[in-house]
């Protein structure tokens, strides 16, 4: 069983623990048509063995010199760190500091391309691979797949059942058409957006376009929190990559 930490700043990283933990008050996206679709089926709050909320970075110093004064005293010695929407000094530190304390590897989550722009990626990329972490900064986090390099991360994705989203589609013929019968969600955004489009998929007719429009506004009114702003790295909202991540997922499903 893997054990977490969670060092984060915002609302998104809250979003992921309370998915994570499948904290019954989270989701109310189906407002009064809610049928529990999510709660009972799995809860990972004893692998979570921390979640810190660190300051907001609009509150601290744009260059911090000491950043151990703002990072935790002491952290429990877990797999994995998830760290999502700090001070950019801060998450510089880190690396160094996960490695005192033992904990394997990091994954830093990259919704706003602002917090963690390409420059210090690349000196994280730097600092994991001297201290021997795994690490991976996933653009959006329901772009995170397994991979041979990266075993404990990959474990992550298999354990939790999070990262880039995956379905399982029936159909049936139904008065001449054909519609979708049922949607079993085999791994979810770690926003918990995915079960949402799942829900609101079923008893839908397959055609093309109308799909795409049921995925779309279905991802979009959860909602997702990615940024609208052009990221200059691929040249569009990284909110839209996540869209076109779950419309490529119920795709491949209902159109191979």
């Amino acid at each position: 069983m893997l054990s977490l930490l969670f060092l984060y700043s915002g609302d998104y990283g809250e979003r992921v623990i309370r998915n994570l933990i499948n904290d019954p008050s989270f989701c109310k996206s189906c407002s009064l048509l809610c049928d529990f679709c999510k709660y009972g089926v799995y809860s990972y709050v004893h692998n979570i063995r921390a979640a810190i909320e660190l300051p907001n970075p609009a509150e601290l110093p744009s260059f911090i010199e000491n950043p151990e004064e703002y990072l935790p005293k002491s952290v429990p010695a877990v797999d994995i760190c998830v760290a999502t929407g700090i001070h950019k000094d801060l998450l510089l530190a880190l690396p160094t500091r996960l490695k005192d304390e033992g904990i394997k590897g990091l994954i830093v989550p990259i919704e706003d391309f602002r917090e963690v722009p390409s420059g210090l990626q690349r000196q994280l990329k730097e600092k994991c691979e001297e201290l021997g972490l795994e690490y991976a900064f996933p653009k959006p986090f329901c772009a995170l797949e397994p991979t041979e390099t990266k075993p404990l991360i990959s474990e992550f994705i298999r354990e939790f059942k999070i990262g880039k989203p995956s379905l399982k589609i029936t159909t049936e013929e139904r008065g001449g058409s054909r519609v979708i019968y049922s949607v079993t969600v085999e791994r979810s955004a770690p926003c918990g957006s995915t079960w949402y489009v799942a829900k609101k998929l079923i008893g839908r007719e397959v055609k093309r376009d109308e799909i795409r429009d049921i995925v779309a506004k279905a991802h979009h009114s959860y909602p997702c929190t990615a940024t609208m702003a052009v990221d200059p790295e691929v040249g569009e909202p990284i909110l839209h990559i996540a869209g076109y991540l779950i419309r490529e997922t119920v795709e491949d499903q209902l159109f191979p």
